[in-house]
């Protein structure tokens, strides 16, 4: 697990602070009309988002719409594996894969995490500006047709506008040489017993519905739950990652491991729970977010658990909901990248499509 956004952030901004100089470009700055104009569809996002206070330098770019100078970035000649997020409201942007040396004196990334990057038309009326879809935060601009990459885009990305949070090392390999796939135990049908066979008193679920980051928050508060980690499940892909899954080519589902303790609370228990805290009657989404990957699925490791979910389906039905959620048997869980675990917990936000409303 990576340390906090919160405390990395800090150490980032003394650092960034004694080695960026800001330059405000002439025509960069939009006035009052032009930021309310563009500013509008943010709102909404920025009352959301728990947000960090900033530095003055920091401001100039991501709230005055800046443009540090170039080749002084913290971040222009980085090469470590991991993924870059905003740098005021933590959302993940960009991954290191799709990072490039284009030569501009800014980072350069070819390709964004699906929905986390917003353009806007610049106010100097020839470029396109990019923003996190998140919290409005100012990145830098975009540009398209210069033939660096095979996708032939580059975002020029201030390295202020940024935080970088490396991959774990390791992990993956550890868990298959101890016989198990990213946290979930190796067993005939790929499904994790619960680890009641080697004696604990604990048990597992695995539920999906939609953003991960939600779920995982809303489970987390349950007495007797121990952990929850977000991942993926239910596609024919192995170890995929995030931009594998949202992509909609590998079949997996954001998914929740839940690690509980049965003479505390019980599968069915939290079943209900999750009946609750997200809209099992939407198919392949889940409020904003589109796409199979946000599909409402519950699947289980043993009969008991699939009988539990049928049955709370079956009076969900009876209400008058129409249910969409699948009831499948689990497969390898595969677990996310560390930017996603804890996420509302180390960034301060809270769920933005998952609420618990009473069904039961």
């Amino acid at each position: 697990m990576v340390e906090s956004l919160g405390s990395r952030a800090s150490a980032c901004r003394s650092s960034t602070v004694a080695v960026l100089s800001v330059l405000l470009l002439a025509g960069c700055v939009q006035s009052a009309e032009e930021a309310d104009a563009n500013g509008n569809s943010n709102r909404k996002a920025e009352e959301d988002v728990s947000m960090r206070e900033l530095t003055p330098e920091e401001e100039a770019v991501i709230v005055h719409k800046g443009t540090e100078r170039p080749f002084s970035g913290e971040y222009y000649d980085h090469h470590e594996a991991g993924a870059y997020v905003c740098r005021r409201c933590g959302t993940p942007l960009y991954e290191s894969d799709d990072k490039f040396d284009s030569g501009c004196g800014w980072p350069s990334f070819d390709d964004e995490l699906p929905g986390a990057v917003k353009r806007l038309p610049d106010a100097d009326g020839r470029r396109t500006e990019i923003l996190c879809a998140t919290c409005g935060a100012h990145l830098g601009h975009v540009f398209e047709g210069e033939r660096m990459t095979v996708n032939n885009v580059r975002h020029c990305v201030n390295s202020i506008s940024l935080e970088f949070v490396p991959a774990e090392e390791g992990v993956e390999d550890a868990a298959r040489e101890g016989g198990v796939e990213s946290g979930v135990e190796g067993t005939d049908d790929g499904a994790d017993r619960a680890r009641d066979e080697r004696g604990d008193a604990t048990g597992r679920a695995y539920f999906a519905g939609g953003c991960f980051w939600g779920v995982e928050h809303l489970l987390q508060e349950v007495d007797g739950v121990s952990e929850v980690r977000s991942g993926y499940m239910g596609g024919q892909t192995e170890e995929p990652t995030y931009h594998d899954v949202t992509s909609g080519r590998t079949g997996h589902a954001e998914t929740v491991e839940v690690v509980y303790d049965p003479a505390r609370v019980t599968f069915k228990e939290l079943a209900r729970l999750f009946f609750e805290i997200h809209d099992p009657t939407q198919v392949d989404g889940q409020g904003p977010d589109r796409g199979s990957q946000y599909r409402s699925a519950v699947f289980y490791v043993d009969d008991p658990q699939k009988l539990a979910a049928e049955e709370l389906i079956g009076i969900l039905k009876e209400k008058g909901y129409d249910v969409a959620t699948e009831v499948t048997a689990a497969g390898p869980f595969w677990e996310a990248e560390d930017y996603h675990q804890d996420y509302y917990e180390r960034s301060g936000g809270s769920p933005y499509c998952h609420t618990r409303q009473k069904r039961f």
